[in-house]
C-alpha cells in the first residue's frame, strides 16, 4: 500500500478520533474544517481547507496527535497553521507530521528557519538552537515520536501510535478495527465492556487468548485517559 493511500484511508469518525486522541470532538471539528468566532473564519489547521467531511484519515489522526500536545497553552493553533502549509509543500506531502522527515537531524535546521520567518511563539516550537550546528527537537515532539512507528523506507510514514508507549502492547493501527485502539487485535473497549460488567480480568484473557497483561493494559488506556 503507497505512502498516499496510507495516510489518506479514512479510518473512522470525527467522535471516535476524538475518543482515541482524548480530545473534545469540537476540538478536533475545529482543526479539520476551521471555526468562526465573532464574525471572522479561522481556516482549518490539519486541511488546507474545510471539506465538510466529518471522516478522519490516519494521516489527520497522526497530526492531530501531534497538536494535541501544544493546545494546553494559551498560544492560537492558527500560529502552526502557516507552519504545517510551508511543510507540506517543502515536502510534498498532504501530512508533513504524519512524516519522519520533518524532524531528523539534516533538517532542523530547515525548521528553525522556517519558525523564525514565521515568528512561531516559544509555546509551539518544534526546534530549538542551542549551538551553531546543534537543534534539538522540543520534549514534547520528542514524547511523539517516541509513540509512533515510522516506515524506515520511502517517505518515512507514521504506520501505527502507541498512545500508552512502547511497553504497553496498546497500539493504534489503521489497518486493524479501523484505527481503534486494540491489544493483540483485540478492541480495548471490548476488553473495557466485560470489565466494566464486572468480568473477572482473568476470565476476559481466557475467552480472548490473551496474556493477562495485555487486558490490564487496555483497561489502563480506556480508564485512565490522561496516561494516553
Amino acid at each position: 500500500m503507497g505512502t498516499i493511500r496510507v495516510l489518506e484511508r479514512q479510518v473512522m469518525s470525527v467522535r471516535a478520533a476524538a475518543r482515541q486522541l482524548r480530545i473534545p470532538p469540537t476540538t478536533l471539528i475545529h482543526w479539520l474544517e476551521g471555526e468562526e468566532r465573532q464574525g471572522r473564519f479561522y481556516p482549518p489547521v490539519l486541511r488546507e481547507e474545510p471539506t465538510g467531511s466529518h471522516d478522519v484519515t490516519w494521516g489527520e489522526i497522526v497530526e492531530a496527535r501531534y497538536l494535541r500536545a501544544y493546545r494546553q497553552r494559551n498560544v492560537s493553533m492558527q500560529k502552526l497553521r502557516p507552519l504545517i502549509a510551508n511543510l507540506r509543500r517543502e515536502f510534498g506531502v498532504p501530512y508533513p507530521l504524519a512524516h519522519f522527515k520533518p524532524f531528523v537531524d539534516s533538517r532542523r535546521r530547515f525548521l528553525l528557519e522556517i519558525q523564525d520567518q514565521l515568528d512561531i511563539p516559544a509555546g509551539l516550537r518544534m526546534v530549538y538552537q542551542v549551538s551553531d550546528n546543534q537543534f534539538v527537537l522540543d520534549h514534547r515532539v520528542i514524547d511523539f515520536l517516541d509513540r509512533v512507528d515510522f516506515s524506515e523506507t520511502g517517505d518515512r510514514e507514521a504506520q501505527r501510535i502507541h498512545p500508552l508507549g512502547r511497553n504497553s502492547p496498546v497500539v493504534i493501527d489503521p489497518l486493524l478495527s479501523s484505527g481503534a485502539a486494540t491489544v493483540q487485535g483485540v478492541r480495548t473497549e471490548v476488553l473495557a465492556e466485560l470489565a466494566d460488567a464486572q468480568v473477572p480480568v482473568e476470565e476476559i484473557a481466557e475467552d480472548f487468548s490473551l496474556p493477562v497483561t495485555a487486558v490490564k493494559a487496555a483497561l489502563a488506556y480506556e480508564w485512565y485517559p490522561d496516561a494516553a
